[in-house]
């Protein structure tokens, strides 16, 4: 355990670790409870769901480890089984012992499950018998059908003839019973047909059935026969027809596996011609085309003789630890196989075998992945049993994939294929030269189609290829491709752009190091690019050798490492490309040209020269030119144009920092007319990449301005500094809000000289960006990134508090950058897209902190008491808000002034009190993320004057919110609070005053005063207002009413008008005139013109009534529940209206007068 860990993290650790690997089944015990107590659940459908969703719980835990059950498959067989037989079981508890048992073969395998089944000979009839209660439509019960398929399989296996089991079969003169064997026939070629899971254990059964002794020289022609017809007659086309076909073609692909070769011979090659006919390959149904292949590959078996190739090459010592050792004694010697005579292969190659290898390698181009690899695993076995040149000419066929004319998915059929003969032996070296070529090319096989490109699966395969070379061959055979393949493998696995290539480039390449011990620097390239560390783009690109924009920075970092061939040789390759047609080789190379010109600037900076001692005048126009070139070929247009304006922002920021000898330059205008339209355009700009060509124009202005507009005596160059501010302050006013964003970004980024002397224009026109008009109230993301410059003016320019305002911050301008950062902080505007306002309260609130910490490190006299005040209280507001992320940032801020780790911030509010409430252990500790542990802490400032009302108006918030964590974490904390002052008269008295305060602030301000209205509801209902019930009309409760009734006057609103009536029937214990009022309330409610509120107040005064009966006349109380109840309250106004009068009656409340509709004059 790491020092420092807390239980929480090593209980998590520990959690993690076991949860990736068990030890043994756990749950013995409780399954087999489970399963002994299936009896007692007839009859009840509920309690058979509960206990086989258990058990699929229980057993899908162990999917990836279901070696860990076979102890215990036995016995859990035998308890199922044991329902199973038993005749007095009921049919529902027959077919949940077999959903039980399915559930077992589906981790387990049916292959490891068959053999436990029993399979005596008298388990034949009895297992028949069950198939007599079988309806194959009933899609409930499939997997007892399935179950039972499989049970019949292994019982087909007795070694008797089954006519032994049939005794007599004339029961009557006449008549006749269909014998075991055809029933068994029977059962299999009706389930053939079916369209669930029980049609796969049939083709199980038909392969062992079909080809024991007694029924192969039965039935066995009989079947195939039938096999034939049924896909002859059957289309693929429909979907009875695809079910047909896929059972058929398993069950003859499993009989052709499975049956003696000398039995199946005589029949293969009709059914090559039934296959052949049935023109599988044209089908889009990718199960049809691999059973189909499947199928030929088993068939090409069967017409060639079972035999290993004597030709193959056969590989000796596999040491892993001998190939890494130096090799100091003489090499082992293996063995390319030479043929005897007694081994010459001169048998003759029977015809249909052409055909078979031409399917094959037909399914090698297949469109779908599992049919390829299935003809590559054909091909292979195949291959296996040919003499060598025809085997040598199938590998040329093969080859022949590699051709660039053919699609992407007859290279990955190739590659795999490849691999298969490779892995087998079937690969002679000297083949090697020509696999290697084209493995290489696969290496690197990109194909574009549209807007994206394929090959992934390819340069995958390739990988794989490499993977299977380094297990197949002896180091002295690949030798002569070592240095090609290594370095292959090395860029594949550094710069490939899908990781799974990465890793598979990664993995090849350490296979190659362990298994050959022959590539160069093989422990070092892996120790940096292992497996693991090239599955991370930004680290595979960048750290681990020193897609585009990243590759343009992986060219920075090798610069330095061979700066002259960068500049001689690549450089002017890059710029040659910058005018390349093609959108992505331009895109890239103008990155990679400013990557490259910056790190070559950074060089000659740490040897004393400059850039231009690299670059020689031609590179240096070339470069100058880049811009004029793309502008004069309108390539700044359209989507392409968003990725050139992105890469030619990148190269001006490098090229100033470069500090390019460019100064005077007419480019220079060039590229300021470039930054300013991109800026004066942004919502022209796609929404994905909108915000990285912002940030991009944005550093390239800073970059620009800093080296060509300023004079050597460091000061602005006037007539630029004059046309730059009347421009872009102007924009800030623009209509467009994302112009607003570049302009306000773009004055946050100017250099403290450009600023000077307008210092006060570019503050006040931000902060007008901040202000929200009836015109602009939606511009968030404006007011947003206005806050965000004011923050880097302030940091740019400095503090000078006895300076004038144009230069610095000062006693005359930091209350104005305080107004209207502490004005954002109520900026809670929403739209479509929810609560945009949360933007630019997170943005004001970190302009804030940057502001505050700047003022007290340089001068903290220029904080005043109530500026700091303000901010602390609009921070703790934030603190105690319902929106997790915005909530962590505000507490962050608050701790951050509270505990800074420079000089203190002056003036803080009950400093002693909060460091006690807030120590500053808590900053890096507490998630304030999590509603669970940022409320206790935030409720604690309900303690502290200043801090209430503030903390008490984002609490509401959350409290009476909908997300159900931050509800409950924030109402428990406060109902805890409240029961810590209820024997505090005077703090009980506060804080309900401050809450009464926070309500009258906000009345009709939805967004406030509903989530109050249920926060009321809830402390009313909890009794924490309760101390007020001894008093006759207590100020709080009156009050309370008033508010209520000014905040729901005319509102049609339903949620408001529910919460209302929760903290009207909350009132009704509170003695006094003020009961009576509360009545009168309710009432009026109950003749409320919506249904729906007159039946919600009906049952909430009901049950008032219920719980504070005891405060009422007992008479009065039993006849108003009994009008509650019997009323219809969502009938017609007239009815209600004369039930609702008999409750005032009876609770002596003035019955509501009807208010005539005045008429038009």
């Amino acid at each position: 355990m790491a020092l420092g860990a807390g239980p929480e993290d090593e209980s998590e650790a520990e959690a993690l670790a076991g949860g990736c690997a068990f030890e043994a089944f756990g749950e013995s015990a409780e399954t087999r409870a489970l399963l002994g107590r299936l009896r007692t659940l007839r009859g009840d459908p509920a309690a058979h769901e509960g206990a086989l969703e258990r058990f699929r719980v229980i057993m899908d835990k162990y999917q990836e480890q279901p070696h860990l059950l076979d102890p215990h498959l036995e016995w859990m067989m035998n308890l199922l089984l044991d329902t199973v037989r038993d005749k007095t079981s009921p049919a529902d508890l027959v077919h949940l012992a077999f959903k039980f048992l399915y559930i077992i073969t589906k981790v387990r395998g049916y292959k490891t499950f068959l053999r436990l089944f029993p399979h005596e000979v008298a388990d034949v009839l009895p297992v028949l018998d069950m198939f007599t209660d079988q309806n194959p439509k009933d899609h409930e019960t499939w997997e007892t059908r399935y179950m039972l398929l499989l049970w019949l399989s292994v019982t087909c296996l007795i070694p008797f003839d089954f006519s032994r089991l049939d005794g007599n079969l004339l029961t009557q003169p006449g008549q006749s019973q269909m014998s075991t064997m055809d029933r068994i026939l029977q059962i299999a070629e009706s389930y053939l047909l079916v369209s669930d899971k029980a049609r796969d254990a049939a083709a199980v059964l038909v392969s062992k059935f079909v080809t024991r002794p007694d029924v192969r020289e039965k039935k066995m022609a009989c079947f195939l026969d039938w096999s034939l017809c049924t896909l002859a007659h059957s289309s693929f086309q429909t979907i009875e027809g695809v079910i047909a076909m896929d059972g058929t073609l398993q069950a003859l692909a499993q009989i052709f596996k499975h049956g003696k070769r000398e039995d199946c011979l005589p029949y293969a090659v009709t059914v090559l011609q039934g296959l052949d006919g049935c023109r599988l390959p044209n089908s889009n149904q990718t199960l049809l085309r691999k059973l189909g292949v499947k199928l030929m590959q088993r068939l090409g078996l069967t017409f060639l003789k079972p035999r290993v190739a004597q030709w193959r090459y056969q590989r000796g010592c596999r040491s892993l630890a001998a190939n890494l050792q130096p090799s100091t004694v003489n090499p082992p010697t293996v063995t390319t196989q030479a043929e005897s005579p007694d081994d010459a292969e001169d048998y003759d190659v029977p015809e249909e075998v052409e055909t078979v290898i031409e399917q094959l390698l037909v399914g090698l181009k297949d469109k779908d992945t599992i049919v390829r690899w299935s003809a590559a695993k054909g091909i292979g076995r195949v291959a296996g049993r040919l003499p060598k040149e025809l085997a040598d000419d199938v590998v040329g066929s093969v080859l022949d994939c590699f051709s660039f004319q053919e699609t992407d998915s007859a290279w990955h059929g190739g590659c795999l294929a490849l691999a298969e003969l490779g892995r087998r032996g079937l690969l002679l070296p000297s083949r090697l030269a020509d696999v290697v070529a084209v493995i290489l090319k696969a290496l690197t096989y990109d194909e574009k189609r549209g807007a994206c490109s394929v090959g992934a699966n390819v340069r995958d395969a390739a990988c794989y290829v490499c993977w299977a070379f380094a297990r197949a061959y002896e180091p002295q055979e690949l030798k002569p491709f070592v240095a090609s393949i290594s370095s292959a493998l090395v860029i594949a696995a550094l710069f490939d752009r899908s990781v799974n290539c990465r890793r598979a480039a990664s993995a090849a390449f350490q296979e190659n190091v362990g298994r050959q011990g022959t590539f160069p620097h093989g422990i070092d390239v892996l120790t940096s690019a292992d497996y693991f560390a090239v599955g991370n783009r930004s680290n595979c690109f960048l750290v681990i050798r020193v897609i585009r924009e990243l590759s343009a920075k992986a060219l920075h970092n090798l610069t330095p490492q061979a700066p002259e061939y960068m500049a001689s040789q690549v450089f002017p390759r890059l710029l040659s490309m910058t005018q390349s047609l093609d959108l992505h080789t331009r895109h890239g190379a103008v990155l990679a040209c400013a990557e490259v010109a910056l790190s070559l600037h950074r060089l000659a900076a740490q040897e004393g020269r400059l850039v231009t001692d690299f670059l020689d005048e031609k590179m240096v126009q070339g470069l100058r030119e880049i811009h004029q070139q793309l502008h004069e070929r309108q390539l700044y247009r359209g989507l392409g144009g968003e990725l050139m304006r992105h890469a030619v922002c990148i190269l001006i920021e490098n090229l100033s920092l470069a500090q390019m000898p460019f100064k005077g330059d007419p480019i220079i205008e060039g590229w300021q007319c470039l930054i300013n339209d991109t800026l004066r355009n942004l919502h022209l700009i796609s929404g994905h990449s909108r915000q990285q060509v912002k940030e991009a124009a944005v550093s390239a202005l800073a970059a620009l301005c800093n080296e060509y507009y300023r004079t050597e005596s460091g000061e602005a160059v006037p007539a630029v500094q004059k046309e730059l501010m009347k421009q872009f302050l102007a924009m800030l006013q623009c209509s467009e809000e994302m112009t607003r964003c570049g302009f306000s970004l773009a004055l946050g980024a100017f250099p403290g000289f450009l600023l000077k002397g307008h210092l006060q224009q570019v503050l006040c026109g931000l902060a007008a960006v901040t202000h929200i008009s009836p015109e602009d109230v939606s511009f968030a993301e404006a007011r947003r990134d206005a806050l965000k410059a004011i923050a880097r003016v302030c940091q740019t320019v400095g503090v000078s508090s006895e300076g004038a305002a144009d230069q610095g911050l000062c006693q005359q301008n930091v209350a104005g950058v305080y107004d209207s950062l502490l004005a954002c902080l109520r900026d809670y505007t929403t739209d479509s897209r929810g609560d945009v306002g949360a933007w630019v309260r997170e943005a004001a609130m970190s302009s804030l902190l940057d502001l505050t910490l700047l003022l007290a490190r340089e001068q903290p006299d220029l904080i005043e008491a109530a500026i700091c005040k303000r901010v602390l209280c609009g921070l703790a507001q934030q603190a105690s808000e319902k929106i997790d992320r915005f909530r962590a940032h505000a507490a962050h801020v608050f701790l951050a002034l509270l505990h800074p780790e420079g000089p203190a911030i002056p003036h803080v509010p009950h400093r002693a009190e909060l460091e006690l409430l807030l120590p500053r252990s808590e900053v890096a500790s507490v998630n304030w993320a999590a509603a669970s542990q940022a409320f206790p802490r935030v409720t604690r400032l309900l303690a502290l004057p200043t801090y209430r009302y503030h903390v008490l108006l984002g609490l509401v918030v959350s409290v009476g919110g909908l997300t159900e964590s931050t509800v409950r974490y924030s109402t428990q904390s406060l109902f805890e609070f409240m029961e810590g002052i209820q024997s505090d008269p005077k703090a009980l008295e506060d804080f309900s005053g401050a809450l009464l305060q926070v309500f009258e602030d906000n009345l009709l301000n939805e967004r406030v005063s509903v989530p109050l209205l249920k926060t009321l509801d809830q402390m009313l209902a909890n009794g924490c207002f309760e101390v007020f019930t001894t008093e006759e009309d207590h100020p709080f409760c009156t009050k309370l009413l008033t508010l209520c009734k000014e905040e729901i006057k005319k509102s049609k609103d339903v949620q408001k008008l529910r919460a209302s009536i929760a903290v009207f029937c909350g009132l009704v214990p509170f003695p006094g005139g003020v009961r009576k009022k509360v009545l009168l309330q309710l009432f009026l409610l109950l003749c409320h013109p919506f249904p729906m509120i007159r039946k919600t107040t009906a049952g909430q005064v009901y049950e008032t009534l219920l719980t504070y009966g005891d405060t009422l006349d007992a008479d009065a109380l039993e006849e108003a529940l009994t009008v509650l109840s019997n009323t219809a309250w969502d009938a017609e106004l007239p009815l209600v209206r004369e039930q609702r009068n008999r409750l005032c009656d009876l609770f002596h409340v003035p019955r509501p007068q009807l208010v005539p509709k005045t008429g038009a004059c």
